[in-house]
């Protein structure tokens, strides 16, 4: 019996750039999403570190471009599979509804993604001041210290309305990354001497590699591949010593995540 997932810690490792890209913003939005109903100053600093890096993210490429392309590639091939008999055809149409409206919210949204967070002179000040070590502090930029010295309710609102102008693209995200995730179902494998490898279909190409050890395991995993062959190596882990790759065989949980 397979343990559940909150059993597991997985370890994830995207196989191309833009899964690599949807991973990154993933992780941003949860990072936003956690520190802004805190009231603290430090939580209104991350939150804003967080968006701030997006936009830096947003201005090195055509994310917009990529993610309706990337929806539009799900909903066609989705679409093909109707025909498979004992497929759930209300569970299907209820998918490909949410991918089409997502896609309709992101051509709809009006010129660069970040576009409105980038303009805002405040946050363009902060932007500016970061790429220095410590650059936001207080006599760097009295007027963010001065906002931050402003009620939390003052502070909250003004985040969320930031933070909802991005509102597309975490919508988009996490749709596209919960259908690649849900693709498969885990296999258990083993990995002798703590080493795994497997070949990959170049005509079938995979977005991520997911691999799961129970949580109480003293082992994490390193990922590494690109569209031939990924490897996975269970290492021991160490704070103060470089870690070593065990000798150990590891049964693990694997997911490679092909739609």
């Amino acid at each position: 019996m397979q343990p559940a997932v909150s059993d597991k810690i997985i370890y994830e490792h995207p196989l191309n750039e833009k899964t690599r890209t949807f991973l990154r913003l993933e992780h941003l939005f949860r990072q936003v999403d956690y520190h802004i109903p805190q009231p603290s100053t430090w939580d209104s600093r991350a939150a804003i570190t967080s968006l701030m890096d997006m936009v830096a993210i947003f201005s090195r490429a055509d994310i917009k471009t990529d993610l309706i392309k990337e929806l539009k590639r799900h909903q066609d091939k989705l679409a093909s599979i109707r025909a498979i008999p004992d497929v759930n055809e209300e569970r299907l149409d209820q998918i490909l509804r949410e991918l089409s409206q997502v896609s309709s919210r992101l051509q709809q949204h009006g010129g660069q993604l970040g576009q409105e967070l980038r303009e805002n002179e405040f946050l363009k000040s902060i932007t500016q001041r970061s790429s220095i070590p410590g650059g936001s502090c207080a006599f760097d930029l009295p007027l963010y210290h001065f906002w931050l010295q402003q009620p939390f309710e003052q502070r909250h609102q003004e985040i969320v309305a930031w933070r909802q102008t991005l509102d597309p693209v975490f919508t988009a995200v996490s749709l596209l990354l919960s259908l690649v995730r849900g693709s498969t179902t885990p296999t258990r494998e083993i990995a002798a001497g703590g080493f795994f490898q497997q070949s990959l279909d170049a005509q079938s190409p995979a977005q991520l590699i997911r691999v799961g050890l129970p949580r109480e395991s003293q082992l994490y995993a390193e990922i590494s591949g690109g569209k031939h062959r990924f490897t996975v190596r269970f290492m021991e882990q160490s704070t103060e010593e470089r870690a070593t790759q065990t000798r150990q065989d590891i049964t693990f949980f694997l997911n490679c995540c092909i739609l």
